[in-house]
């Protein structure tokens, strides 16, 4: 199966790295965030992928071309911002007829994504995640504090989704599939979620998530998990 990367964002709160290099450029751990998410779904065995590129997409194409990454990469260049939906929506006639993955240009995870395609149309959610230390209080004492918990009771799109190319008709030409397709299909009762608790994932967003995440990634030995057979 194919795997569709959403990596034409401008990272624009990633300046000033992103003035120089597109987003999926962006070095975790002296390794761009594209080539791990390519090593990340090599590692379940998908090796052909679409690439949705737009800001500075000549010097992405340049680096991928120069990498030996065993993989076959086909790009769709957006000359304006389509949007997810509208990337996807671009690239229809690259799809396999009998579904595909999508990640989002900014997330790094090591959830394993092929429980997702038990269902046509299905998302990756995780337990919210708060930025924030929480306190536990008990009337006007306090009991314990939890420092960034995840919060079990309310669940978060993790960026990750196994698509049938039935929803190809339900793509807006540009605009996002999180408030175009989805609620179509949710409407429908055609989305589906398995939920993924426990597991390593992080969206690049600004200077801090990229310290937060190379610290994580050292911490788990992301690398060695990347290199197992």
């Amino acid at each position: 199966m194919k795997a569709v990367l959403l990596s034409g964002g401008l990272g624009k709160r990633l300046r000033p790295i992103t003035d120089y290099i597109p987003k999926p450029l962006v070095p975790l751990d002296n390794i761009p965030i594209i080539e791990w998410q390519i090593r990340y779904f090599k590692k379940f065995g998908v090796k052909e992928f679409v690439i949705c590129a737009g800001y500075r997409s000549d010097d992405l194409i340049h680096y991928l071309d120069s990498k030996n990454l065993g993989v076959d990469i086909m790009y769709s260049i957006e000359k304006t911002p389509l949007g997810t939906g509208g990337a996807i929506k671009k690239v229809q006639h690259h799809l396999d007829s009998n579904g595909f993955f999508v990640i989002n240009g900014d997330v790094i995870t090591d959830l394993d994504f092929r429980k997702l395609k038990k269902y046509s149309n299905t998302m990756a959610i995780i337990p919210l995640r708060t930025s924030f230390g929480l306190v536990d209080v008990s009337g006007d004492k306090v009991q314990k504090f939890e420092e960034k918990p995840e919060i079990f009771h309310h669940w978060m799109n993790a960026g990750v989704y196994h698509l049938s190319s039935d929803v190809i008709r339900y793509l807006p030409r540009v605009g996002n599939i999180e408030n175009t397709t989805f609620p179509t299909l949710s409407k429908k009762g055609n989305l589906h979620a398995i939920k993924y608790t426990r597991v390593f994932w992080h969206s690049i967003d600004s200077h801090k998530d990229i310290e937060e995440c190379v610290d994580e990634m050292k911490s788990v030995k992301y690398k060695h998990f990347l290199s197992m057979k």
